[in-house]
């Protein structure tokens, strides 16, 4: 199979303390790979250290055939990675517009940013149009969460990592959150996504991975998971 990104033996330090213990991880091209685990396995830390906001201590992380592993945060964006922190990183006293305008580097007004791409994302996210000229703080949790997506969608991106994208939502904003994931998969972007909510992933995931502990300790199809009880409980000690 064609992956997009390969994380091998990625070990992870931060100050004291060692967080992940030697990450394999294979995120394979135009899937959806959704990544589990109970809190603490490893899984935010793997996500900055795959944007090198946290650098890797050991180990190889590959973006295609390059290898990124010691680059510099905005030459890892530069080659097409979009990363959506977990507390989503808006910028509370500017508006939505603005927000969305500090995101497409190329433009250096509203009217310079791609129109045909900006009325795709309003098609993804009706709120993101509806809320434009509105402070990004006076947006609800859902909508926050999908101007950030938005805002990392504005330029096209071959690959989008978003942290919890489903956390504190609402199930009718969850609904529309996987509607915009499955149609952005299918315009060709990769996409690998922390999730907690099973039900979320269930709906989404082409393949899974389950952390625990720093270390991928399971992966596969998203199905294969899903239809198995006894490794739920096993995995996550859960039932889907």
């Amino acid at each position: 199979m064609n992956d997009l990104l390969t994380l091998s033996g990625v070990q992870t330090h931060i100050g004291a303390y060692h967080i992940l213990h030697g990450v394999d991880l294979s995120v394979p091209r135009g899937q959806l790979t959704m990544l589990l685990g109970r809190n603490g396995a490893g899984k935010t830390t793997t996500l900055r250290t795959i944007m090198g906001l946290w650098r890797a201590s050991q180990g190889r992380i590959a973006f295609g055939d390059k290898d990124i592993t010691q680059m510099p945060t905005p030459q890892i964006a530069g080659l097409g990675i979009a990363y959506v922190p977990e507390n989503m990183g808006i910028f509370a006293d500017l508006t939505v517009k603005e927000n969305m305008l500090l995101a497409a580097r190329g433009a250096k007004s509203v009217d310079d940013m791609d129109d045909k791409r900006l009325k795709w994302i309003f098609g993804l996210f009706p709120a993101v149009e509806k809320f434009w000229n509105h402070p990004a703080g006076k947006l609800s949790g859902g909508q926050k969460q999908m101007l950030a997506v938005s805002r990392a969608i504005v330029e096209p991106r071959e690959l989008l990592i978003v942290d919890e994208p489903s956390k504190g939502l609402a199930p009718a904003i969850i609904n529309n959150m996987i509607d915009a994931f499955g149609e952005l998969k299918a315009s060709g972007v990769t996409l690998l996504l922390v999730e907690q909510n099973i039900n979320f992933a269930k709906r989404l995931g082409d393949t899974v991975a389950v952390m625990d502990d720093g270390q991928v300790v399971h992966a596969g199809p998203m199905r294969e998971l899903a239809e198995n009880e006894e490794l739920q409980h096993s995995l996550l000690g859960l039932a889907i």
